[in-house]
């Protein structure tokens, strides 16, 4: 299992790299690291915790995202797999019944923002001044595939939707600095790093009040679109359609959306999963692919 503790009251679970597979102390989403997750959150759901930080390791990265090349190297049914593993290990933390957050101090891209939005709240520790700005977002479509673990219907519910939907169609990230002031709930002290941003969330983890009521085990992240934001966002998408969903890949990101919308959270994390396994395929994404891999 993966490291945790209790820091005053709260599960403070720390994501680490692959020992067999170190990169340099990068946390990726690999098999392994999934597998631990779902066990570590296992072991911490039994304990019935009164909150939790989802935290990293590494001193260099959140988490940098997904192992593509393990991913590129199974068949459409273990990527398919693999994804659906991801699913149900990171919707562990939602159901987990408490106040969540996300302590962020490094780069985190793709599925490594998705795991942290699943938490309710992302809590960052932004650079010294001076210092090298870390990058989050989406950039799946850059190389021309598309998010497969609910990106694209948790980014538009924490930032403004068209442009979430957007950058989400087209990969761009932020530089940590630049990124829309409503993605992160909390800003620890700046230079903090990831000690910071673990204080900082523990601190609001336990500033929300658990007997409201508004905590309670769900099988959705809480802040993802569904289909009673159908109304402010289908136009979007509409809008959207000529421009950053002229690609196949962009395509495939505002289909999640609208599927998103019309049928709920599973449906679109369905869509996404299948539109993957597909893109990957395309001689536009096997170019990128084969580009990223051989650096």
């Amino acid at each position: 299992m993966l490291p945790y503790e209790v820091r005053n009251g709260v599960h403070v679970l720390f994501l680490q790299p692959n020992p067999e597979k170190p990169r340099g102390g990068v946390v990726v989403l690999d098999a392994w690291l999934i597998g631990e997750i779902k066990a570590t959150l296992a072991a911490i759901a039994a304990e019935k915790p009164k909150g939790f930080v989802l935290a990293s390791a590494s001193t260099r990265v959140f988490v940098a995202g997904a192992d593509l090349a393990e991913i590129d190297a199974l068949d459409d049914a273990g990527l398919d797999a693999y994804l659906r593993a991801g699913a149900e290990a990171f919707a562990m933390i939602p159901a987990l019944g408490c106040p969540t957050a996300a302590a962020i101090h490094g780069a985190t891209l793709g599925g490594g923002l998705e795991i942290a939005m699943h938490c309710d709240a992302l809590v960052a520790a932004l650079p010294a001044e001076g210092g090298k700005p870390w990058q989050i977002g989406l950039p799946e479509a850059g190389l021309c595939i598309c998010p497969g673990w609910g990106g694209t219907q948790m980014l538009p519910a924490r930032i403004l939707p068209a442009l979430a939907m957007e950058r989400t169609a087209t990969g761009q990230t932020w530089a940590c600095g630049e990124a829309p002031t409503c993605l992160f709930d909390v800003r620890a002290d700046q230079g903090s790093g990831a000690e910071g941003a673990i204080a900082a969330a523990v601190a609001w983890v336990k500033a929300q009040d658990a007997s409201t009521g508004c905590f309670v085990s769900m099988k959705a992240p809480r802040r993802a679109i569904s289909p009673r934001n159908a109304a402010p966002i289908t136009p979007v998408c509409d809008e959207l359609a000529a421009t950053a969903g002229a690609t196949k890949h962009g395509a495939a990101c505002l289909d999640a959306v609208r599927v998103g919308l019309a049928q709920g959270w599973d449906a679109a994390v369905a869509c996404e999963r299948a539109h993957l396994v597909k893109l990957r395929h395309t001689p536009e994404a096997r170019a990128k692919l084969d580009a990223f891999l051989k650096k």
